[in-house]
C-alpha cells in the first residue's frame, strides 16, 4: 500500500470522527482532489485544484490540502459552488495560506469567496502585509459558507465578512482595526477573537445599511483577548447590528463597550447587544447608553443557527469519496 493509500484511509477515519461534531443530517459523497507541495498528490498548488472544478458545478469537491505553507492568493469564482478546502487535521497551523498585499478591501485580499456552499476546515488564512493599511485576509462574499476551526490573521480588515450567510465554528480570527467588517449574516460560534490594537482598537464594523435587511453578526460561547484595549465594535453602516451572547471578555474591552464611529446619529439606529457575557470586560454596568444588555426574550433570536437558517445548509464532512478523470489525467474513477 503506497503512502498516498494510507494517507488517505488515516483521513477517512479522521472524517468519520468529526462528523460528529459538524451539524450534518446526513453523509455524503464527495469528488476527492488532493494538494500536495512535495508532488504527491493530484496539484501542487490549490488555486490549480480549484480551477480544474468544472464551472456550474453542482456536486461537493473536497479537495484535501495537505500540510505546507502555500504562498498563494486564492479565489473561489461564483461559478464553482460546493467546493471543501480541508487541511489534514484539526491543528489549523500546519496548512498555511498566506500572502502580503494592501490597498482596497476587494483587491488585497489572500483569500476570495465568491461561490455559494463553500466551507474551509482547518485552514491558517493570512495576509502578512502588517499594520497600517487595510490588508483583507478573508472575503467571503458567496452565500451559505462555513469556517470550521480555521485561523485568520492580519491587520485592519482581517475578514470582510460581506455578503451571504455565513457560520464559524471554533475559529481564531485576530487584528487591530475593524477586524471583522461587513454585511454578512454570520453566526460565530465559540471562535476566539484576539485585538492586536496597541491603542484602541474595534473588533467589529458591521454595515447593515437598513432596518428591512436580515444581517448582523452574533458571538455565542466565544472568547475576546487582546494586547491593550478595543470596543467591541462602531458602525459602518448606520443600521449596524451585532450581538455578543455567553461569550468572555477580558479586561481589554473598555467598560463603553461600544463606539458610535464620530456620528450621534447612528447612535439612534444601531443595535448593539450582549447577553449573560462575562469576565472582566463584560461588566454592562458602564456600557454606552444606546446599547442593549438582552432580556432571555430578546436574545433568542441571536442565540442558535437558526439566525442563519444554518440547519438547511451547514454541511457534514463527506463519508465517502470518489475520483473521476480530470485534466491533470491523475484521477481515476473509484470510490473510496
Amino acid at each position: 500500500m503506497g503512502f498516498n493509500s494510507i494517507f488517505l484511509l488515516s483521513f477517512l477515519g479522521f472524517c468519520l470522527v468529526s462528523n460528529g461534531s459538524d451539524h450534518s443530517k446526513e453523509q455524503s459523497t464527495a469528488i476527492l482532489i488532493e494538494v500536495d507541495q512535495s508532488g504527491n498528490g493530484d496539484y501542487r498548488k490549490i488555486q490549480d485544484a480549484i480551477d480544474a472544478v468544472n464551472s456550474n458545478n453542482s456536486e461537493h469537491v473536497f479537495i484535501l490540502i495537505k500540510p505546507g505553507i502555500y504562498r498563494e492568493k486564492i479565489l473561489v469564482p461564483e461559478d464553482k459552488p460546493f467546493i471543501t478546502l480541508s487541511g489534514t487535521t484539526k491543528a489549523g497551523d500546519k496548512t498555511v495560506i498566506t500572502w502580503s498585499e494592501s490597498g482596497g478591501i476587494f483587491e488585497s485580499p489572500t483569500f476570495s469567496v465568491l461561490g455559494s456552499d463553500f466551507m474551509a476546515r482547518y485552514l491558517t488564512i493570512q495576509n502578512e502585509h502588517g499594520s497600517g493599511a487595510k490588508a483583507v485576509a478573508l472575503r467571503v462574499s458567496g452565500d451559505r459558507a462555513a469556517f470550521i476551526g480555521c485561523r485568520i490573521l492580519s491587520h485592519q480588515d482581517t475578514l470582510l465578512d460581506d455578503r451571504g450567510r455565513h457560520y464559524y465554528s471554533n475559529c481564531y480570527i485576530e487584528g487591530d482595526t475593524d477586524f471583522i467588517c461587513g454585511n454578512a449574516a454570520s453566526f460565530f460560534q465559540k471562535c476566539h477573537l484576539h485585538s492586536l490594537a496597541r491603542g484602541t482598537g474595534a473588533i467589529t464594523a458591521q454595515r447593515r445599511q437598513g432596518p428591512a435587511e436580515e444581517t448582523g453578526f452574533t458571538f455565542v460561547n466565544s472568547k475576546i483577548t487582546g494586547a491593550k484595549s478595543a470596543v467591541l465594535g462602531r458602525p459602518w453602516g448606520a443600521y449596524s447590528r451585532v450581538v455578543f451572547a455567553f461569550t468572555y471578555m477580558s479586561n481589554v474591552i473598555l467598560p463603553q463597550g461600544w463606539d458610535d464611529w464620530g456620528n450621534f446619529s447612528n447612535q439612534r439606529t444601531a443595535y448593539y447587544g450582549e447577553y449573560r457575557c462575562y469576565g472582566p470586560g463584560a461588566n454592562v454596568s458602564r456600557r454606552v447608553n444606546w446599547s442593549h444588555s438582552l432580556s432571555s426574550q430578546e436574545a433568542k433570536p441571536y442565540l442558535t443557527e437558526e439566525f442563519i437558517d444554518g440547519a438547511a445548509w451547514i454541511r457534514s464532512v463527506p463519508s465517502h469519496f470518489r475520483r473521476i478523470t480530470i485534466a491533470s489525467g491523475r484521477h481515476v474513477n473509484r470510490t473510496s
